[in-house]
């Protein structure tokens, strides 16, 4: 049927539980981690299966059971505390059938939370660590010295402990360095992946390569590097401008880009595109070729129209796409997801660009994560009030605790905004 409801379902959702279990023993109507494309429905013949059921657009089965037999839709390993619960009770219950655990749940639908993102960026600083840093408008550095605001692993800890529904490592050097190579940055994926149990993502760096021994590398050779050691998604920025600029040019499938090549792996869910765009002022939409909007905030000659540029090489080259063809386009090849940033409002505090949001928004079935601008709670309600984005991301109020996530979970409750 058609639906606006983004696919892949991607994010934390609740259930109805259909029948007592021992496997959901201790269970308090926590919400669990959905990543999915295809859902199975209830019929006649499967009822006895049905352990609890989930509503996306329509109601699904989101877990079945039958005697020891137990297989779920959600992700408990990724679930937080109440998925590690889930997965305590399959290895230590000898009877799962065993009719204790919650009653069935009358209450109404369940719905799908939006998602509040903590970003790590990650680079070298002059000593040769790997720290936590953060630019204004992408430059990392305050006095010629690199922004330390922590180490890595213990940031994304925190984090998890304070109710970040997803942890984001951008390698911000990692279109220098040699992925395959690049140990510290996969220690850091390991060592966060043993305890911290939310979803994770890496970008930077992920695109084929060719070593000084001529050995070469395919980016599907590089993200399945990332994937083993305990990332969820992997995230391209500038080698999907190159992917996506051939493809508008061609208007075809090559199936050897970095995007088809992993999402056809590991899914589309897997693979997110980091676009970095920036306003270019026209006074007229017939200035340019590309998608124009009408803006409520006029260029510096008073300009009513812009579009967004798309960026590579951290912001220092601009490219002629536009946000919305690189969006799509990627979307066509096998994304599954945008990290939607914006150079303009990079370290401004001054709130998400909504216009740009919207735009893009409005243009793929792909979730949207709202990317650059938060500085303040009410900035992440207005951006959940005023776009379709399914999630917000922000990194440096959280690294100086500015905002507390705890603190943004509480505001999105206050202004009825489903939360984790």
């Amino acid at each position: 049927t058609e639906t606006t409801l983004s696919v892949p379902q991607i994010g934390w959702n609740g259930i109805r539980i259909k029948k007592p279990s021992r496997l959901l023993a201790g269970f308090a109507e926590e919400k669990l981690y959905f990543v999915h494309s295809y859902r199975a429905g209830m019929e006649p013949g499967n009822e006895e299966w049905v352990l609890t059921t989930t509503n996306y657009g329509e109601e699904f089965i989101s877990s079945v059971q039958k005697g020891n037999v137990a297989a779920c839709q959600f992700h408990p390993e990724k679930s937080g505390a109440a998925g590690l619960a889930i997965l305590k009770n399959f290895l230590e219950a000898t009877d799962l059938s065993a009719t204790t655990g919650p009653a069935p749940t009358t209450t109404s639908e369940t719905r799908l939370a939006k998602r509040i993102i903590a970003c790590l960026d990650v680079r070298s600083n002059d000593n040769g660590d790997l720290v936590v840093t953060k630019g204004d408008q992408y430059d990392v550095r305050d006095k010629g010295e690199v922004r330390n605001l922590g180490k890595p692993v213990e940031l994304a800890r925190r984090y998890y402990e304070e109710g970040a529904d997803e942890i984001t490592f951008l390698n911000i050097t990692g279109f220098r360095d040699f992925p395959m190579k690049d140990q510290p940055m996969l220690e850091v994926l390991q060592r966060t992946s043993e305890q911290v149990f939310v979803p994770l993502t890496i970008g930077g760096g992920i695109r084929e390569f060719t070593d000084s021994t001529g050995k070469h590398y395919s980016a599907l050779d590089v993200a399945a590097e990332y994937f083993r050691s305990g990332a969820d998604k992997i995230s391209i920025g500038s080698d999907a401008v190159a992917i996506a600029e051939e493809y508008l040019k061609t208007g075809k499938k090559s199936g050897t880009s970095s995007i088809e090549q992993i999402s056809a792996v590991y899914g589309n869910q897997a693979v997110v595109i980091s676009v970095d765009p920036r306003r270019v002022y026209v006074k007229s939409p017939a200035d340019t070729p590309r998608h124009t909007i009408k803006t409520k905030f006029p260029g510096p000659n008073g300009e009513e129209h812009c579009w967004y540029q798309c960026t590579i090489k951290g912001g220092r080259e601009g490219r002629d796409v536009d946000a919305l063809e690189l969006a799509t386009s990627c979307e066509a090849l096998g994304a599954g997801e945008i990290l939607l940033n914006c150079i303009d409002k990079d370290g401004t505090n001054s709130g998400f660009d909504l216009e740009l949001i919207n735009q893009v928004r409005s243009a793929v079935s792909i979730p949207v994560i709202a990317s650059s601008g938060a500085g303040k709670v009410e900035h992440f309600s207005e951006v959940f009030e005023e776009t379709g984005a399914e999630a917000a991301l922000a990194a440096g109020i959280f690294h100086r605790q500015e905002v507390p996530i705890s603190a943004v979970k509480a505001h999105l409750r206050e202004k009825g905004i489903e939360t984790r």
